[in-house]
């Protein structure tokens, strides 16, 4: 009598959908999700293009506009479709577009060109953005890990101090460090940043949003760190520092490489309110919120003083949200997918 052997697919159904094929990696199965994800990867691409066109900031002044992010026009006057006009007009209204190489996107009270402002003040926000999230992401998982990993009395300093950042709202909070800090600078040892810097505004946005990534990473942690390979560890012989670094830190980079993406819009809005406010960037320096600011005022005589930068920021924002989001889904071991062999 023969025996009938069966061999099992090389891909198991789960919910209807084939499963990853055995010996496939995690970031591998994430960038197949991602992949599959065209809204994601289209406003992934979107935002790189903002990027891109702020970081040629330089170029269009100096090659297309020819003129600089405070370079002042307000008592000349161009021509725009054959016809004469003032740059700021005897009643303090600027130009609008005009589309051309100069002024494209017109000009504001002081007779700047709003264009060549628009990607220099871009410059600054995403600096301002990128620099606070790394710091939120270096200091969130430092304290999240410290934490979760030693518990007691770590965990009981370390939660109450992000207790009380939280207990404040993060634009009253980060306007009250702005100033401060904007007036005087700040000043320890050898270390003097300026009111004026960049920096100011970047490490406020960095402290101010901690509390909201330390606390999941210390949750996380705290169930990583009673799983079997930490106690393998122990056993080994392996001290604090290098399980936390060479155990639990890998299993977090999934959740971290969210948290930057998701972290970036955050810090950008923020940045945005605080400039607005008077408390981010210090004018005459631009950026999207200082720009909106000093728009509000003619808000109906040039609309596009509010209407040019708002509309910038909410793309950059949108596009790192959505981008954001995919990514966490791709990252998910909970996702369904469909995975081809090829």
């Amino acid at each position: 009598m023969a025996i009938e052997t069966s061999h099992p697919p090389l891909l198991a159904p789960i919910g209807g959908e084939e499963a990853a094929p055995a010996g496939i990696g995690p970031y591998r199965l994430a960038l197949r999700r991602l992949r599959r994800n065209k809204t994601a990867i289209a406003f992934g691409a979107l935002f790189l293009i903002v990027v891109i066109l702020c970081l040629l900031a330089p170029v269009y002044a100096n090659d297309i506009a020819h003129t600089g992010p405070n370079t002042n026009h307000i008592t000349e006057v161009i021509k725009v479709g054959g016809k004469s006009r003032d740059v700021v007009s005897p009643d303090g209204i600027p130009t609008g577009p005009t589309w051309g190489s100069k002024f494209f996107f017109g000009a504001d009270p002081s007779g700047r060109d709003v264009a060549v402002r628009l990607l220099y003040g871009g410059r600054n926000s995403l600096e301002i953005g990128i620099l606070a999230t790394i710091i939120t992401i270096v200091l969130a998982t430092a304290a999240g890990v410290v934490a979760g990993y030693f518990r007691g009395w770590a965990d009981g300093l370390i939660s109450r101090t992000l207790d009380l950042i939280w207990a404040y709202p993060a634009v009253l909070l980060g306007v009250a460090l702005g100033v401060n800090l904007a007036l005087g600078g700040i000043s320890v040892g050898p270390l003097h940043i300026k009111g004026n810097s960049n920096w100011i505004p970047a490490l406020v946005i960095g402290v101010v949003y901690v509390p909201y990534i330390a606390r999941p990473i210390r949750g996380q942690v705290l169930g990583l760190r009673e799983r079997e390979y930490i106690d393998a560890a122990r056993t080994l012989g392996a001290g604090h520092l290098r399980i936390m670094a060479s155990e639990i830190l890998p299993n977090l980079s999934s959740t971290l490489v969210v948290f930057v993406a998701l972290q970036m819009a955050q810090s950008i809005v923020l940045e945005a309110s605080l400039s607005f406010l008077g408390a981010g960037v210090q004018p005459p320096n631009p950026s999207w919120g200082t720009m909106i600011s000093e728009g509000v005022s003619l808000i109906t005589a040039a609309p596009h003083l509010v209407l040019v930068p708002g509309i910038m920021l909410i793309v950059a924002v949108l596009s790192v949200n959505v981008f954001g989001e995919g990514l966490r889904a791709a990252l998910d071991p909970r996702a369904t997918i469909r995975a081809n062999r090829t």
